[in-house]
């Protein structure tokens, strides 16, 4: 009879532990497909880019088509169309353009920046940082920092009405009460002007606009935002 319980106990457990490695593989499964991976392209293909939602933000098209490099003799430099496919205006944008071989093995990366971004715009840069060691066959777009402008993320407050006046109350000019802070209570401080330095490059900050950066391999979004 002992045997029968402990062999019933150990198949329970058993069964719980596979259930949580399940449940474990399926989360992991839904949150790495949360954002999709930029795909390998054709030289003479578009790439797409995208933001940490997944959305749609780039499309890139290669300009330099004739790419030979070798360890010896590397090319040092690209030029690419960026296309903002966003509907937000960007203040800064920065990513990597990689190149893959024929074998899919990466033989080369340069870095692209730009400023003032808007959308639907497309704008010709070059990657001045390239060391091509190959003949590519296939290439990609990765965007690194997007920063948007302070009115695609966060609006103003809308300034409710004061209520009406009470009958027999004699009214009040709402400008001049609007106007007038309440006693005790002292002016909000101005903000002064914010700036992050990535590896020497100075990047403008602002309040509630996202700034998204790559540590590694995983892509970062960093909000900086009033205390409560």
């Amino acid at each position: 009879m002992k045997r029968i319980v402990r062999a019933a106990l150990c198949l329970a457990l058993s069964a719980c532990g596979a259930a949580a490695a399940s449940a474990q593989q399926q989360t992991a499964a839904t949150t790495s497909d949360v954002r999709p991976s930029e795909p390998h392209v054709p030289l003479a293909q578009a790439a797409v880019a995208y933001d940490v939602a997944g959305n749609e933000a780039l499309g890139g098209l290669l300009r330099t088509q004739v790419l030979a490099g070798t360890p010896e003799a590397p090319v040092r430099n690209t030029r690419l169309v960026v296309e903002n496919r966003s509907p937000v205006f960007y203040n800064y944008v920065a990513g990597w353009a990689t190149f893959y071989g024929a074998d899919g093995v990466r033989c080369g990366e340069g870095l692209w920046k730009l400023e003032a971004f808007a959308p639907r715009e497309q704008v010709e840069v070059d990657t001045p940082g390239l060391r091509l060691t190959c003949t590519p066959a296939t290439w990609r777009i990765v965007a690194t920092t997007l920063l948007t402008r302070t009115g695609d993320v966060a609006k103003p407050r809308e300034q409710t009405a004061p209520p009406p006046a009470e009958p027999g109350t004699p009214a009040a000019d709402s400008s001049a009460s609007a106007a007038a802070p309440t006693a005790g209570t002292p002016a909000p401080a101005a903000v002064p002007p914010l700036e992050i330095n990535v590896n020497g490059k100075t990047i403008p900050l602002q309040l509630g606009n996202p700034l998204e950066v790559v540590v590694g391999k995983e892509r970062v979004r960093i909000v900086v935002q009033q205390a409560p």
